[in-house]
């Protein structure tokens, strides 16, 4: 199922990405750093949500407290909620 979540606290404005079977496919950043970003993405392809979101969860970008790894976190722990 395809998700989209606007991020909060962060350069990027919103993530969009793939929860198939509980894993992770095509993320996609709109604005902030874009190479970190597409870097992120790659990263991520094809693991399990559950293991993004212990990894990233409460990553810091300096002062915001949060971060474009830490929203990813939030939003794939809101797509599991939503697919139940």
């Amino acid at each position: 199922m395809r998700h989209t979540y606007k991020t909060k606290g962060t350069c990027s404005t919103q993530i969009d990405f793939e929860l198939r079977d509980g894993k992770l496919y095509d993320v996609k950043f709109t604005k902030g750093c874009n190479g970190n970003l597409k870097s992120i993405g790659r990263l991520v392809e094809g693991l399990p949500a559950e293991q993004v979101i212990n990894t990233l969860k409460g990553v810091e970008c300096g002062t915001k407290g949060t971060s474009c790894g830490d929203q990813l976190a939030r939003a794939c722990m809101e797509a599991l909620e939503k697919e139940g």
